[in-house]
C-alpha cells in the first residue's frame, strides 16, 4: 500500500470518540465555503417496458439493457463491501465540494461512463439515476446531460425499455430489485414504520440540484433561500399525481411519501439562521441510524439508536469518520449540505423538461442581490410543504409566489443558453403557471 493510500485509510478510519469530534467533522465535510463556481444535476427516472409499462421489472433485464453501462449493484450475486464508499442518494464531497468528474469512479467499478462524462447509478426498485460531472454554467450543464440523456434513451429503446415521465410510478406498486445490504437494512427499518419508506426507495424518481454553498458571508442566504424556495417550486413542478394506477389526489405524491416518513430523516432542519452548520449537526446527531456497516450479517442497527448514541456507546466502539459520513449520506432533508448544496424536493420531469427547474433555481441563485430578492419572495410560504406536494399551484399563496419567481428567474436565465433553450424554458413554465390560472378559474 503506497503512502497515500495508508493517509486515506487512516482519515477514513480515524475514531471520533467525543461528540465534539462529530460536530467539528460534519462541519468541515457538509460545509464548504468559496465562490460559487460549479453545478450538476442528478436525474432519476422510473423505467419501463415499452410495450408494457405495467408490467414488473427485473434486474437482469434491466443489466443486459445497459450492457457496458450497467452498475456493479445490477451484477448477480452482487454484495456490497462493508467498507464501500456511500452509496444510494448523491456522491460524497471532497475537498473542493463537489465530488470529482463521475467518469473516475464509474471506471473503477468496471462501468462505462456515459460519453459527456455523467456516470449511471440505480437506485432499490430499478430507477436510474444519471449523476452529471460538476459543470461551470448551466449552458455546460444542459448540453452534457442531453447528449447523455439521449444516449441512454437510445440504449435502452434498443431493448425494449423507456425512461417514466414521473416523479412516482404511475403504473405499478413498489417493488425493490436490489438485494444489497444497505437498501435491505433501509427497507426493514422503514416498513416498522409505515408504507411510505417503501414507496419511497422503490417508486420514487426526483430531480436534484447541486450548487456550491457559496462565501462564508453568502452561505446564510443561500441556504435559507434554497430552502424557502422549496414549497413554490416544487408546486410549480409538481408531476407525480397518479401512483401503482390509482389517482392519488395529491400534486407530488413522491414527496408525500418522503414527508410521511420519519421527520428526523426528511424534514428540513431547523438551526439559527445565521449559522446553518449549527442546525445540521444538531439534525445529524438526533437522526436515527438506518444502517449500522458490519463484515457479517445484518446491518440493522439497534433499535431507536440515534448517532448521537452511537458516539456515547450504544454500539460497540466509537464511529470512525467514515461511519458518520455513511450515516449523512442516509439523511435525506429537502436540502442536504454535502459540501455543496444538494436540492431534493422536485420531481422528475419529462423528456427535456428537466432543464426548466434546474435553470429556473441557478438563476435565483445565481448572485448574491437576486439571491436575496428570491428568499424575500419565498419567505411568506416557505413553510407550506404540505400544501405544496397535497394541491400545488391550486393553492393561491403558492401559486402568487411561483409566477413572482419565475418572472424573477427568466428575467436571469444564465448567460450562454442558445436561444432555443431559454424559450424552451419559459414555454415550459409559463404553460405550468397559465394552466394552474385556468384550473383556479374554473374551480372558483
Amino acid at each position: 500500500m503506497t503512502t497515500l493510500d495508508h493517509d486515506a485509510a487512516a482519515a477514513t478510519g480515524r475514531r471520533l470518540r467525543t461528540q465534539e469530534e462529530v460536530e467539528a467533522h460534519i462541519r468541515a465535510i457538509c460545509f464548504k465555503t468559496g465562490p460559487p463556481a460549479l453545478i450538476g444535476a442528478e436525474l432519476e427516472w422510473t423505467v419501463h417496458h415499452t410495450a408494457a409499462p405495467r408490467a414488473p421489472l427485473d434486474r437482469e433485464t434491466l443489466r443486459q439493457a445497459l450492457g457496458r453501462h450497467a452498475p456493479a449493484t445490477l451484477a448477480p450475486g452482487f454484495s456490497a463491501p462493508p467498507r464501500a464508499p456511500s452509496a444510494g442518494k448523491g456522491r460524497a464531497p471532497t475537498a473542493n465540494g463537489f465530488s470529482p468528474p463521475p467518469a473516475a469512479s464509474g471506471t473503477r467499478h468496471g462501468t462505462a461512463p456515459l460519453p459527456a462524462g455523467s456516470s449511471l447509478t440505480v437506485e432499490p426498485g430499478g430507477q436510474l439515476e444519471i449523476s452529471s460531472a460538476p459543470a461551470r454554467s448551466a449552458a455546460a450543464l444542459h448540453a452534457a446531460v442531453t447528449a447523455d440523456l439521449a444516449h441512454l434513451t437510445t440504449v435502452l429503446d434498443d431493448a425494449g425499455l423507456r425512461l417514466g415521465e414521473h416523479g412516482i410510478d404511475p403504473h405499478r406498486p413498489p417493488r425493490r430489485i436490489l438485494d444489497t445490504p444497505r437498501y435491505a437494512a433501509m427497507e426493514r427499518f422503514f416498513d416498522a414504520r409505515g408504507r411510505h419508506g417503501r414507496i419511497m426507495m422503490s417508486s420514487t424518481a426526483g430531480l436534484q440540484i447541486c450548487l456550491d454553498a457559496g462565501t462564508a458571508a453568502e452561505l446564510p442566504a443561500r441556504w435559507g433561500a434554497a430552502l424557502a424556495l422549496g414549497p413554490p417550486l416544487l408546486a410549480l413542478f409538481a408531476n407525480s399525481a397518479r401512483h401503482a394506477g390509482q389517482d392519488t389526489g395529491l400534486a407530488s405524491a413522491r414527496m408525500a411519501a418522503w414527508w410521511g416518513m420519519d421527520p428526523r430523516l426528511t424534514h428540513p432542519p431547523v438551526g439559527p439562521p445565521g449559522d446553518p452548520a449549527a442546525g445540521w449537526v444538531r439534525y445529524a446527531l438526533s437522526a436515527p441510524l438506518i444502517c449500522v456497516r458490519r463484515d457479517h450479517g445484518r446491518w440493522d442497527p439497534p433499535p431507536g439508536a440515534t448517532l448521537a448514541d452511537w458516539v456515547a456507546g450504544a454500539l460497540p466502539g466509537p464511529p470512525t469518520t467514515d461511519d458518520v459520513e455513511y450515516h449523512l449520506s442516509t439523511l435525506f432533508p429537502p436540502v442536504r449540505p454535502r459540501g455543496y448544496l444538494e436540492v431534493r424536493y422536485l420531481d422528475a420531469q419529462p423528456g427535456g423538461e428537466w432543464f426548466a427547474p434546474v435553470a429556473v433555481l441557478t438563476a435565483l441563485l445565481a448572485d448574491r442581490p437576486t439571491t436575496e430578492a428570491a428568499l424575500e419572495l419565498a419567505l411568506p410560504v416557505a413553510g407550506r410543504w404540505h400544501t405544496a406536494y397535497s394541491i400545488g399551484l391550486a393553492d393561491p399563496a403558492l401559486r402568487r409566489a411561483a409566477s413572482a419567481l419565475a418572472e424573477l428567474a427568466c428575467a436571469r436565465l444564465g448567460p450562454g443558453l442558445p436561444p432555443s433553450v431559454r424559450t424552451h424554458v419559459i414555454e415550459t413554465v409559463d404553460r405550468r403557471l397559465s394552466a394552474a390560472a385556468v384550473a383556479a378559474k374554473e374551480t372558483s
